[in-house]
């Protein structure tokens, strides 16, 4: 009989879309702050960051200093979910607003578990989004636990100056 990989639950990836779970050792409602205040939101991704929090609010973060990250607030229950839409400023491939983000946060035993799902990508860009995400909900992870994740080394050096 074949082996099987073991499956990761917390690493799953479609054609379309990118699903990830984090714990965050943390409740809900510290977490909820950092997914919908400008402030707390560039603790963990971004320079910075323009978010109206509401159903047809703006979403919009300056990643890195040169990709900004642009969409609409589509759902915001308090403590529980948040759903924007994603795309990238003059991006042909992935437009502002063109795929969906959505969190849930489900409060747990020590914490929150944080659930992600990155839908509406093509298959060409499933795997960077992956990617994005995992090196952001670690950041996310440590900072809403009350840690510091130093800085983020994607964020361009002229960026980090200014």
């Amino acid at each position: 009989m074949a082996e099987r990989e073991p499956e990761q639950p917390d690493r799953l990836e479609r054609p379309d879309r990118v699903e990830r779970d984090v714990f965050i050792a943390a409740r809900p409602e510290i977490v909820f702050g950092f997914l919908t205040e400008s402030e707390k939101f560039v603790r963990w991704m971004g320079i910075e960051a323009r978010l109206e929090a509401r159903s047809g609010g703006a979403f919009r973060v300056n990643v890195d200093g040169a990709n900004i990250a642009a969409g609409r607030f589509v759902e915001v229950t308090p403590y529980r979910r948040v759903v924007f839409t994603w795309g990238w400023e003059g991006g042909e491939a992935l437009p502002p607003g063109a795929s969906t983000v959505e969190i849930t946060l489900t409060e747990s035993t020590n914490g929150t578990l944080l659930r992600l799902v990155h839908s509406g990508l093509s298959v060409e860009l499933a795997p960077s989004h992956g990617a994005g995400w995992d090196h952001f909900m670690a950041r996310l992870e440590c900072r809403a636990g009350g840690g510091d994740p130093g800085p983020d080394p994607w964020i361009k050096d002229d960026a980090a100056a200014g």
